[in-house]
């Protein structure tokens, strides 16, 4: 089927990626990401007519994924009224988990694990989906940069008492806070504190490969929390004799040291047959432009929400 005009939009707290697919080619634009402190459906309508009044397109429908979406602001009937006038007659929304999942493996079964600042992992089975994490920085998020900098720092302070070993994480974390005794005051005064402590998983990447001990603990035991995310979700939906497609994406997974140790704790060194780790077909923004033409009887149709001809 010929996918109809549509209007993506890819929300995310850091961003969102905007993209209009009509039949003769489709443009790309960037916006500010969502403010968790403000109504998200507003915000969204804001972007949709910022899009059009950009490229003078005229879609037919408006899909979005959308990071942390929750039952309160799931309201696609809502968010038509919120963009009356300009054409769209149908909306489509979802999970950014199902989006992504749509754009890294599109129809085929298998699990999807997303890690940026924070991480969730979905599976599609034969008729049944799964998701494990994405419960937040405070809750959940094993394995995610904000994770990964939380332990970085919870590191560095260990060292500075001398409950733990020495690592060049302290001299990253000083380079920031200069008095390390008064760091913490610092840091939970910071309205930016998620983002500054997601933001340590770069470097903890970097010394990993330079053999800091204590980064490559923290990179290790972040790959078992993702790999053991995965390993849940395909449990919870997989058939008999089905080898199952598994894909990793999100900025945790460029850590090289990282996605070895994820890739041995998934395949159990290579002794697991029933599940195979393969590239990303595309990237979230095209899940949610395959999200507005998702067959009714596909298992992802339960986790969507539809107004208007969508």
């Amino acid at each position: 089927m010929t996918p109809r005009s549509v209007l993506a939009i890819d929300a995310g707290q850091t961003g969102m990626k905007v993209r209009l697919q009509m039949p003769d080619g489709h443009d790309d634009l960037v916006f500010r990401g969502i403010d968790t402190h403000d109504a998200l459906l507003p915000q969204l309508a804001e972007v949709v007519r910022a899009s059009l009044a950009r490229t003078h397109a005229t879609p037919e429908i408006l899909s979005a994924g959308i990071s942390g979406l929750t039952a309160r602001d799931a309201d696609a009937s809502e968010l038509l009224s919120l963009v009356h006038g300009t054409g769209l007659r149908g909306v489509t929304l979802a999970h950014d988990s199902t989006t992504s999942f749509l754009g890294a493996l599109g129809d085929r079964h298998g699990s999807v694990v997303a890690a940026g600042t924070g991480v969730v992992t979905l599976a599609v089975g034969p008729d049944a989906i799964a998701r494990v994490d994405g419960w937040g920085y405070i809750m959940g998020d094993a394995g995610s940069g904000y994770w990964i900098g939380r332990e970085a720092l919870d590191a560095v302070m260990r060292a500075y008492d001398g409950r733990g070993a020495a690592t060049g994480l302290t001299d990253v974390v000083r380079s920031l806070w200069p008095d390390l005794a008064q760091a913490y005051m610092d840091l939970q005064s910071d309205e930016n504190r998620v983002r500054i402590v997601a933001g340590f998983a770069t470097e903890v990447a970097r010394l990993a490969v330079e053999d800091d001990a204590v980064a490559l603990d923290i990179t290790r035991r972040a790959a078992g929390e993702l790999a053991a995310s995965v390993s849940t979700s395909i449990s919870r939906v997989r058939g008999e004799d089905e080898v199952f497609a598994v894909c990793a994406i999100g900025g945790v997974f460029r850590s090289p040291r990282l996605r070895e140790a994820f890739a041995d704790a998934v395949t159990l060194g290579g002794e697991r047959s029933d599940v195979e780790i393969v590239t990303p077909q595309g990237a979230g923004i095209d899940g949610v432009v395959a999200l507005a033409d998702l067959p009714s009887a596909h298992p992802l149709t339960a986790a969507i929400h539809r107004a208007g001809t969508a």
